[in-house]
């Protein structure tokens, strides 16, 4: 069986959650508190030298890290990623964007956000905001006139995408301005079997005031 090394308010996370269930997957799901230090402990280095959740142990032993590595794993054969050459490599080319792009800035300015740091680091905290928003713009204007990201289909680009996308407001970003994104993220939580189960941030995470 598969296990999810998995913790409930990263929607790194949740992207791994949503394909394993629409996939109809069983597994096993760990809980990982990184705020109590369970992400470096040496059990789990050894699943992920990198450190971050997620991580999906295999039933031979092996693992796999990295969200969008994870996707691209369940998805294999599947319709979430799909047989043409070219379709494929526009799917890799949205999850390299997520990663490069989008999440570091979006996931960053909300964390902060949310947890008191960005009064620690205003700065830097306006750098993740305004990439974020540029991030954001290019995500629309692609999305415009399109149903899904690739090929007109939904694929595990969409659920990569969905998942810091869905939450961007909660940095502090008017999502009116990205009048593409809205009903594709309606889109997303409309396929079968979809679930968002992103969990809050906990109190330990926050800074004091």
């Amino acid at each position: 069986m598969l296990t999810l090394f998995d913790y409930g308010p990263s929607a790194n996370c949740l992207k791994v959650r949503v394909l394993l269930r629409q996939l109809g997957l069983d597994h096993e799901r760990v809980e990982v508190d990184i705020f109590a230090g369970e992400s470096r402990t040496d059990a789990f280095v050894a699943l992920n030298p990198a450190g971050p959740t997620p991580a999906l142990l295999l039933a031979d032993g092996q693992a796999i890290a990295e969200s969008n590595a994870i996707l691209l794993y369940l998805a294999e054969s599947t319709p979430f990623l799909l047989d043409d050459r070219v379709a494929r490599a526009h799917v890799h080319q949205w999850l390299f964007f997520e990663q490069n792009l989008l999440e570091p800035n979006v996931s960053t300015a909300r964390f902060w956000r949310l947890t008191g740091r960005d009064r620690q680091r205003p700065e830097a905290f306006e750098r993740h905001f305004e990439a974020g928003l540029a991030a954001l713009r290019i995500l629309d204007a692609y999305l415009a006139g399109r149903e899904f990201l690739v090929g007109g289909r939904y694929t595990v680009a969409d659920i990569a995408l969905y998942a810091y996308t869905h939450v961007a407001h909660e940095a502090g970003i008017d999502m009116s301005a990205y009048p593409a994104i809205g009903p594709w993220l309606a889109r997303v939580e409309a396929t079968n079997g979809f679930v968002n189960d992103l969990k809050p941030y906990p109190a330990n995470a926050r800074v004091p005031s």
